[in-house]
């Protein structure tokens, strides 16, 4: 089996499964009501490591000094089979309950674990162009489980290591967790330092009695009946990666200072998202022939993990372990024009005046309203365009900047790229930012958006989103 484009073939060599070595007696793992927010879809990350040279470890060929594929294939399911015995439900099953919930039968399935050989050097892979030279190759198509793996081995010698989990069981937070935790088993005489045992305590996210909805809960969420058809058949969403440097974030930041009311300092995540707001209006505003009301509106995800604490040490311990989906989606919707004629400090207010909602008692009372509309799904209405009527481009931001924590250094060296990859298959654009494998305060931005606003991006605002490049990362 094997999978051929962008000039280079991927073939598959090997196919197993590799289960917890130590399982736990089989049990039923409920979804929180926040996990039930989460449509049934996969999310894929990949790390790139250059050919290793033999340094502390005791993964090499005694005879040759080198690290082989296979002693870091075997080193690799080795650590895997010891991380799946705390992170057991990345080996168990989505299984509907009885009215048709989904839940986690942890019963050791255990992980698909893919083996591949690529005939392509790692410096001529096209990252630019992810759904040229990433999707079905690297990246594999998770068939049963929770988690699959694949590991390729390239013609330099470097290897491409990709997973992909549902998204219902856990949020990037938990599978950052997750990664760093397997990436440290798999050096045992490294010491450890950032391992957590993973929580599942879904009573942590239980809801309250009597419950208590917030009235602008409903602007943001609907149950899944209540989804409006898409009037008009869209083209498929691109995915791009770019690089944005250290020095443009801090203009962005000194832009909105300048130009905002009361000289504010926003976070660079949330000049970022307002940047990216604009051009995403002012693509829209090309493609608007007939003049009519377009609304752009951008959800940007939330973590509630130290918001639910509130203060609270002992909760704070426990959510910051907890493994699952801690998330919301505020979002905003404003009228193009609006967009591009208001300097971007007043864009950046506005990201965090919706952003404000995200409080402890947004994430009790959305808990409340999953409960209250149990056993229908939910959905985040930024997620099928926003539901306010009028036509126009959506989109979400979440942040990936843990996603480099750790360094995901399994014996062989640090990443040398890596990066987030959910081309969802949705109506709405996603765009996450990651810290660059440089380590220099540039992020690395991969984004699933429309060809006309990556042609905008690109046209207008081509020194700030530079394409990823080998000449970047091998710096």
């Amino acid at each position: 089996m094997g999978a051929e484009n962008g000039g280079f073939s991927v073939n598959v060599t090997n196919e197993e499964v590799v289960a917890a070595v130590v399982p736990m007696q089989e049990h039923w793992l409920p979804l929180s009501n926040l996990d039930l927010l989460l449509p049934p879809i996969d999310v894929g990350v990949f790390f790139c490591y250059k050919n290793p040279m033999l340094t502390s470890t005791t993964l090499g060929d005694t005879c040759t000094n080198k690290i082989t594929f296979e002693s870091m294939l075997g080193s690799l399911k080795k650590a895997l089979a010891q991380a799946l015995i705390s992170y057991y439900a990345f080996a168990g099953e989505v299984v509907p309950n009885n009215v048709g919930e989904p839940e986690v039968l942890c019963n050791n399935r255990g992980v698909d674990f893919v083996e591949a050989v690529a005939d392509v050097e790692l410096k001529c892979l096209n990252f630019y162009n992810p759904d040229d030279t990433i999707e079905g190759k690297f990246v594999p198509k998770k068939k049963n489980g929770v988690l699959t793996v694949q590991a390729t081995s390239l013609k330099c010698g470097g290897i491409v290591l990709a997973c992909i989990f549902d998204h219902r069981i856990a949020d990037a937070y938990s599978a950052n967790m997750f990664l760093i935790s397997w990436a440290e088993i798999a050096q045992p005489t490294k010491p450890t330092t950032t391992t957590t045992t993973p929580c599942f305590r879904r009573s942590l996210l239980s809801p309250r009695r009597p419950s208590s909805i917030p009235r602008s809960l409903y602007d943001m969420y609907l149950p899944i009946s209540r989804i409006t058809p898409p009037q008009a058949t869209t083209a498929p969403l691109l995915s791009r990666i770019y690089y944005v440097t250290a020095e443009q974030l801090e203009k962005m930041q000194s832009l909105v200072v300048m130009t905002n009311e009361n000289n504010t300092k926003r976070t660079k995540f949330e000049c970022f998202s307002a940047f990216l707001w604009k051009i995403v209006a002012q693509a829209a505003s090309r493609g608007n022939k007939k003049g009519k009301k377009v609304i752009a509106k951008m959800g940007i995800v939330v973590d509630g993990r130290k918001r639910l604490c509130d203060g609270d040490k002992e909760k704070e311990a426990l959510m910051g372990c907890y493994f699952g989906n801690v998330l919301s989606i505020p979002f905003g919707g404003k009228e193009v024009e609006e967009l591009m004629e208001k300097p971007l400090g007043l864009v950046a207010e506005a990201v965090h005046e919706f952003l404000a909602v995200a409080t402890k008692e947004h994430f009790l009372g959305l808990i409340d309203w999953v409960e209250a509309h149990r056993p229908e799904p939910g959905v985040a209405k930024i997620y099928c365009g926003g539901g306010s009527g009028d036509e126009g481009p959506s989109f979400v931001v979440s942040s990936g900047q843990r996603l480099m924590e750790g360094k995901m250094d399994f014996g062989w060296g640090e990443v040398v790229f890596g990066s987030f990859h959910f081309p969802w298959g949705g109506q709405a654009g996603y765009v996450m930012p990651m810290p660059s494998p440089l380590g220099n305060g540039d992020w690395v931005v991969y984004m699933h958006l429309a060809k006309e606003q990556l042609e905008v991006l690109e046209s207008e605002a081509s020194d700030v989103f530079r394409p990823i490049s080998w000449d970047y990362l091998n710096q």
